[in-house]
Formats: structure tokens, sequence, C-alpha cells
């Protein structure tokens, strides 16, 4: 079971032009700053990264204007093979990864498969990533659950960091999802 003391959200490249092509655009855009105002609420890291930022563009608006602090840049697809991201991860010592954002056959894919091959428990969040194109989410969705990481939606992992409904944050995250 994912904690409040253990997890960290991982918000992976929803930016430029991309982040408004990708199937279901709105909908992943819309959960990933769900996500994010959550987690603020709930005081769990979010690490947050930009691919090639100077030829994609920043983090989608809608998403960005709940982050605190920098984007990590990366050229590498896997946020793994980035000293930056590496060093994040140890200041914050977390041990549960919530991945979410875009491509999630590429960079979210990548990104989960090497926190997995680390030791860490990683979740992807279904209707918080995508893909160009349907069939690559699905195929990059089918690979990571045979690597043993699972499946979660918005709503199911926020109420597991709730874990319950006298939650001093509840009522914060109730609004969020509803």
């Amino acid at each position: 079971m994912f904690t409040v003391e253990k997890a960290c959200l991982v918000v992976v490249d929803v930016q430029g032009k991309l982040a408004t092509i990708v199937d279901d655009c709105e909908m992943v855009i819309e959960n990933v700053a769900k996500l994010v105002q959550a987690m603020q609420a709930l005081e769990v890291p979010i690490l947050w990264l930009e691919q090639n930022p100077s030829r994609l563009g920043g983090t989608a608006l809608e998403i960005a204007q709940h982050l605190e602090g920098q984007p990590i840049p990366k050229m590498a697809f896997s946020a793994c093979q980035e000293e930056a991201f590496v060093e994040a991860m140890k200041e914050n010592g977390r041990t549960q990864f919530i991945v979410t954002g875009i491509e999630t056959h590429i960079c979210v894919y990548q990104s989960a498969r090497h926190l997995k091959e680390q030791g860490f428990e990683v979740e992807v969040v279904v209707d918080a990533v995508s893909s160009r194109t349907k069939a690559n989410k699905e195929i990059g969705l089918t690979k990571m659950h045979a690597l043993g990481i699972y499946p979660t939606s918005t709503e199911m992992i926020l109420y597991e960091l709730l874990q319950r409904a006298d939650h001093e944050h509840f009522k914060t995250i109730l609004k969020l999802v509803k």
C-alpha cells in the first residue's frame, strides 16, 4: 500500500504542443493537475520533469501553475538517467513512486522501468498518462504491468494515500476529485 510517508509523485514531460495532442489530452492534464494539488496538500514530494524544454516548451500551464520550484530538465528518455533527478530522489528518500505524464510508451515507461529495476515500488496513474495514440499508451501500460508496475487511477491513489475519511485533508481531496 502506498503511504504519504513513503510516496513521491513523478510528473513526466506534460509540456508544450505535445501535451495538447496526446490521446485524451484534456483528461490527462486535468488529472495531473489534481494529483499535483493533492500531493501538495498531503505534503508528498513532487519531482517534475521536462524533456528538452528549449525545443518542446514548458509544462502545461494548467499543471505548472500549481507546481513550486523549477522542473528538472532532461535529454534522456528515462528520468533515472538524469543526475538532477537521481539527486532529487536521494534528497527526498522516498521508496514509492507514483508516475504520471507523457508519453506512456517512451518517457513514462522508461522512467518507471528504471525505478522498478532499482527496487522501488512503482505505480502508473492510467488516467493521467497518455501517448499520441491510444495503441502506444496501451503497449506502454502492458509492458509496465509485465514488469510489476501496477496500474492505478487518480482517485484510487489519492484515497489509498488518505486511508481514512477522517483524514485532515479528506475534504480537500474530495473537492479535487468531485
